[in-house]
């Protein structure tokens, strides 16, 4: 499971960690354009938006506590550096939580991964 892992982290399909397993921003290919196999059984869902934003939060917020209280600066200042700061650290780890979050349920054969293909 660790290495399926560390492909879906990178969005490589996997099953042989070559293969792109994104057609999009966040849109998962229904088959590895490689090795073939089947990645539309996925139910990734809301799993990484929150795990996402947990993260983020968890970073963020005591970076932004400590930064106001050691430099004290400007409310909107502090507020629009943050705020492009959560935006950006989303967009980064958004599209690899869900390959994290598939490449987990390709590793456990959840929802289908791993059945016959005519089943």
């Amino acid at each position: 499971m660790k290495e399926a892992m560390k492909r879906g982290w990178r969005r490589r399909c996997p099953c042989c960690g070559s293969g792109p397993m994104l057609s999009g921003y966040l849109k998962v290919r229904d088959t590895c354009a490689v090795c073939g196999e089947e990645l539309h059984h996925h139910r990734a869902d809301d799993g990484p938006a929150y795990v996402t934003i947990v993260i983020v939060g968890h970073l963020m917020a005591p970076l932004l506590l400590w930064s106001f209280m050691k430099f004290e600066p400007d409310p909107w200042i502090l507020s629009t550096i943050f705020a492009v700061g959560c935006v950006s650290l989303s967009l980064y780890l958004l599209p690899r939580l869900k390959g994290v979050f598939v490449a987990i349920q390709w590793a456990k054969r959840m929802h289908g991964f791993g059945q016959p293909a005519n089943v």
